[in-house]
């Protein structure tokens, strides 16, 4: 746990990179939900957004992002911008001296994210990627109950993201249902499934949403089946057309029980009256996992100070991102995929 008392006497000074949706979440929460952390600046590749943001925090907004890098106030940085940015900017922060805390995916190749981890090991700064739902309270729960055996050796998993639609379909990358939406799954299953590995892969993808943009390179609909060294089987799935809302859920199921996490349910209450039983949804990720960003960075920060060093480091970022790799080649040759494959 967070030393509170000392955190409030010697915040964390921070910058965030990316004035987009989750970096003005992220850079919100510093602002003013994470005792640990103090936010100093933002930067953006697009000043007036930066400004926007900065002036809506009482922060100082930067000319560019070296500027807020060349900071010597700023003792860590917090990157939200655009994923193909993501690691050249942790490889400079870290040369920089900051503490680095990268969104997923940390890179878009896994040579990427090695140069980051090696410039964040060469400076000797902390390193730690976003993978916020091993911090939401129900799955580090179901986390501890796998550890000590509550369910049993893992024989089937099952993780998801089903996200509230697409408002501008022809404006999505290819292949990012792998790399950042169903990344958060890959990592999940990986952290739930401990001591194993993963073998081999196949997925299948399509674009049943919005059809018409499948030869753009759209794929927003997901199933992925994931095959452990271990025995255990996993599903992944994920698709960007839940009408009812932002939609994250896991299940370990193995030889001596089963253990579930999440619902979609912004809370616990549910309204019955006589058109039936009603449970209020979260429409966003930042509003359905917000107290998971908090904790998250909250860990940040105290890895900074030292307290402690950082649970979701870039090993994980690796580990996730070659089962993404894995399942956009099983789509492309239409065929199971071993993981090993992804490494040549």
């Amino acid at each position: 746990m967070a030393d509170v008392t000392s955190s409030l006497l010697d915040p964390v000074r921070v910058g965030v990179v990316g004035a987009g949706r989750i970096g003005t979440s992220h850079a919100i929460l510093l602002a003013h939900r994470v005792p640990g952390a103090r936010l100093v600046g933002v930067a953006d590749a697009r000043v007036n957004a930066a400004q926007t943001l900065a002036g809506s925090l009482g922060c100082g907004a930067y000319d560019s992002i070296d500027a807020l890098l060349a900071d010597p106030e700023i003792e860590a940085v917090v990157i939200t911008a655009s994923s193909s940015a993501h690691a050249t900017l942790v490889t400079a922060a870290a040369r920089a001296g900051k503490a680095v805390f990268c969104e997923k995916p940390m890179g878009m190749s896994l040579e990427e994210i090695d140069q980051g981890v090696a410039a964040a090991g060469t400076a000797g700064v902390p390193l730690q990627v976003g993978f916020n739902r091993r911090f939401a309270l129900e799955f580090a729960t179901a986390r501890e109950l796998v550890v000590d055996g509550s369910v049993g050796r893992p024989q089937l998993l099952r993780s998801l993201t089903r996200d509230p639609g697409l408002a501008d379909p022809g404006s999505v990358p290819p292949w990012t249902i792998f790399t950042q939406t169903l990344i958060h799954d890959f990592d999940t299953l990986l952290w739930l499934n401990p001591g194993a590995e993963p073998v081999s892969v196949y997925a299948t993808a399509d674009a049943l949403v919005a059809p018409d943009f499948k030869g753009q390179g759209l794929l927003d609909t997901a199933v992925v089946v994931i095959t452990f060294d271990n025995g255990a089987i996993a599903v992944a799935e994920a698709s960007f057309s839940a009408a009812y809302g932002y939609d994250v859920r896991g299940e370990v199921f193995g030889s001596g029980g089963m253990v579930t996490m999440g619902d979609g349910a912004r809370s616990s209450a549910v309204l019955s009256n006589a058109s039936g039983r009603h449970a209020e949804t979260a429409r966003g990720d930042v509003e359905l996992l917000r107290d998971s960003y908090v904790d998250e960075l909250a860990e940040f920060a105290d890895a900074v100070r030292g307290r402690r060093t950082p649970s979701v480091t870039g090993t994980d970022a690796r580990r996730a991102f070659r089962v993404a790799l894995a399942a956009i080649r099983s789509v492309e040759t239409g065929g199971p995929v071993t993981v090993v494959e992804v490494d040549r």
